[in-house]
C-alpha cells in the first residue's frame, strides 16, 4: 500500500541486512514513525506493547525475532529461549505459534553456522507469502462486494470492526483487501468504521489507512452498528480474525460477537476474512480459545491530540474505578455467513474448511 505516494509494507529488513524496521502503530494516526528492531527482546516488546499487531504481522515479526536472536547466538539454547520469549508475548493470535513452530522445525536440525541465513530467508518468505495470501483473500472477497453492488445504483455500505487492513498484515490486509480492490475497480464503496474501544484501532488505524487510499468512510461508536443495520444502512459486514477453529468459530477483537448478533437479527451478511495460518486445526470449540486480558489502563485512559496539537493522555473514569479488559471474543460459526480465505469462500464449518484445505483432514478433530 502507499503512504503519500510511497509504497510501504508494515515490516522490512533494514539496509544493514540484519536489523528489522516496523511502523510504530502506537503513534498512529497523529504521527507516522518507524522503529528499528535490533535484538529479539526488541521484537518481543514490539509485539507485546502493540507497536505491531494483527495476527499475520505478529507472526512475521516473531519470525524475524528468531532471526535476530540467532544473529547474536545461534546455539540450541538461545534458539529455544527466543521461541519461548516470543511465544509468551500474545496468547490469542494463532499466527504467532504457527510462525514459531515453522521456524523451530526448520532450524533445530541445522548446524549452528547454517541457522542465521536460513532464519532470515524463512522470515522473508513468510512476509512474501503473507502478501500473496492477502492478495488472494482480496480477490475472493471482491466477488462478494460485486454481488452486493450488482443492480444497486447507490453505494455499497460495509461495516468492519477493529483493524484488519494492511497494518495488521505485511500488505493488503484481510477484511479490508476486498474493499481496496473494489474501490480501485470503480465500485462505489463506503465503510462504516467501528472505533473499537478500548484501543480505538478502528478509529486510529482503519480510518487512517482508508483515508490514505481514498476510500470513503465514516467512524462510528461501537454501539452504533446495530442501529445502522436496523435502518438498512449496512449491506454487509467483513471482519478479520486472530484465530479460527477447525469448525469455523472465529476469535476476533472484543465486540465482534455483538456485531455478528446484530447482523443475524437484521439479515445482514457477516463475513470473516482469514489467511490459512490463522486456522487452528488442533482446536474445535472456540470457547477453548485463550482470551488475552490486557492492562486496565487501556480502558481507564485514552490518548489523543489536544487543541494545541500536542498528544496527551487523559483519564476517563473516576479515581479508584477498576476495569476489565478482555481483548477478544469468540463468534460461533453459526453466526458467520461465510469465511473468506486465500483459497476461496466457504461455509463456516469443519466441512466447509476441509473443502478448501482437504490436506488438513487428519488434523481437525471430529465434530
Amino acid at each position: 500500500m502507499k503512504i503519500d505516494g510511497r509504497p510501504y509494507r508494515s515490516i522490512w529488513l533494514d539496509k544493514d541486512g540484519r536489523s528489522v524496521v516496523v511502523i510504530d502503530q502506537t503513534r498512529l494516526p497523529h504521527s507516522f514513525e518507524t522503529r528499528r528492531l535490533v535484538m529479539v527482546e526488541d521484537a518481543a516488546h514490539a509485539i507485546s506493547s502493540m507497536v505491531v499487531r494483527g495476527a499475520p504481522l505478529i507472526g512475521a515479526t516473531a519470525a524475524y525475532g528468531v532471526a535476530l536472536a540467532l544473529a547474536e547466538d545461534p546455539s540450541d539454547a538461545n534458539l529455544e529461549n527466543a521461541i519461548t520469549l516470543l511465544a509468551s508475548t500474545r496468547p490469542t493470535a494463532a499466527n504467532l505459534r504457527w510462525a514459531l513452530e515453522d521456524l523451530g522445525r526448520r532450524l533445530r536440525p541445522l548446524a549452528t553456522d547454517e541457522r542465521v541465513a536460513v532464519a532470515y530467508r524463512r522470515a522473508a518468505e513468510i512476509c512474501d507469502e503473507d502478501v500473496a495470501i492477502n492478495r488472494a483473500i482480496g480477490e475472493h472477497g471482491l466477488t462478494l462486494v460485486e454481488e452486493a453492488a450488482d443492480g444497486k445504483d447507490s453505494t455499497v455500505n460495509v461495516l468492519t470492526h477493529c483493524n484488519a487492513g494492511w497494518l495488521a498484515t505485511v500488505d493488503w490486509g484481510t477484511a479490508l483487501a476486498p474493499l481496496y480492490m473494489a474501490h480501485d475497480k470503480g465500485i462505489t464503496v463506503h465503510v462504516w468504521v467501528d472505533e473499537t474501544r478500548p484501543r480505538n484501532q478502528g478509529a486510529a488505524l482503519t480510518a487512517w489507512e482508508l483515508a490514505r487510499h481514498g476510500v470513503p468512510h465514516t467512524v462510528i461508536v461501537d454501539n452504533a452498528g446495530g442501529h445502522l443495520m436496523q435502518q438498512g444502512m449496512v449491506d454487509l459486514c467483513i471482519t478479520g480474525t486472530d484465530r479460527t477453529t477447525a469448525r469455523g468459530d472465529v476469535c476476533n477483537k472484543i465486540g465482534t460477537y455483538l456485531k455478528a448478533l446484530a447482523a443475524g437479527d437484521n439479515d445482514v451478511p457477516f463475513y470473516v476474512a482469514l489467511p490459512h495460518p490463522t486456522i487452528d486445526w488442533t482446536l474445535e470449540d472456540g470457547a477453548d480459545t485463550p482470551i488475552e486480558q490486557r492492562a486496565e489502563d487501556e480502558v481507564l485512559t485514552i490518548t489523543g491530540r489536544d487543541e494545541a496539537g500536542q498528544e496527551t493522555k487523559v483519564a476517563l473514569t473516576p479515581a479508584g474505578s477498576r476495569a476489565a479488559n478482555y481483548a477478544f471474543d469468540v463468534t460461533p460459526a453459526r453466526l458467520v455467513t461465510a469465511l473468506i480465505t486465500d483459497r476461496g469462500v466457504c461455509e463456516a464449518s469443519r466441512k466447509g474448511l476441509l473443502t478448501l484445505f482437504p490436506e488438513r483432514g487428519g488434523e481437525a478433530s471430529s465434530s
